[in-house]
């Protein structure tokens, strides 16, 4: 009896530990909306858990924070992105637009609250990636255009990786989305993780 409760507590210390050592890792957060969260998949299956599934199998010890709220704008991002980046944050995702681009928000105030969010991150030494979002042409093909170029001027003005529009040959292949059209299955979100992934992987070893 002895030695098994001793074995116990031994297993009982070391998963302590592996858990202490997991919520210290440094964290990779993953802000955007609906495409993030995992709407209609939830977010076990939603790309930033495809994402830490790839950092576990390629032996990176990073945790990625899922901070994605369904509907979210950038400017409800502006209000909440600080929390987000409470902790040992060394890597910002940023996943935001698509709602911006449905409700035609001017794309110069699309840029400004992208702008204070990389500024932000930027301050704090955190690496950012910016993934593009498109606007579909609901307010005009000028309007379209500019929403497109504005996340290549962001990447160019602050010097970050930009992942282009991940749902673009997504969207096109109905085996890869939900009955709504409008968000990736769980086959689309592991999609959308191997978009980013290329791009991701070379931060990694900048800060990890």
């Amino acid at each position: 009896m002895g030695r098994v409760l001793v074995t116990c507590l031994a297993l009982v210390g070391t998963l302590a530990l592996a858990a202490s050592a997991r919520a210290e890792a440094p964290l990779i957060v993953v802000l955007g909306d609906s495409l993030t969260s995992g709407r209609g998949i939830g977010q076990a299956d939603a790309y930033p858990a495809v994402l830490e599934q790839h950092l576990r199998d390629d032996g990176y010890d990073y945790r990625v924070v899922n901070a994605g709220v369904s509907g979210d704008t950038t400017a409800r991002a502006l209000r909440r992105y600080r929390d987000a980046l409470a902790g040992n944050v060394k890597i910002l995702i940023v996943a935001l637009g698509a709602n911006d681009g449905l409700r035609g928000v001017p794309v110069e105030r699309l840029k400004s609250n992208l702008s204070a969010i990389i500024e932000e991150a930027q301050r704090r030494s955190i690496t950012v990636l910016l993934i593009g979002m498109d606007a579909l042409p609901l307010h005009g093909w000028d309007y379209t255009a500019a929403f497109h170029r504005a996340y290549d001027e962001l990447a160019d003005r602050y010097g970050i990786p930009l992942v282009p529009f991940v749902l673009l040959n997504v969207m096109t292949n109905a085996s890869l989305m939900q009955s709504d059209r409008a968000h990736p299955n769980a086959a689309g979100a592991r999609a959308i993780a191997d978009l980013v992934w290329p791009q991701l992987q070379p931060l990694l070893k900048k800060t990890e």
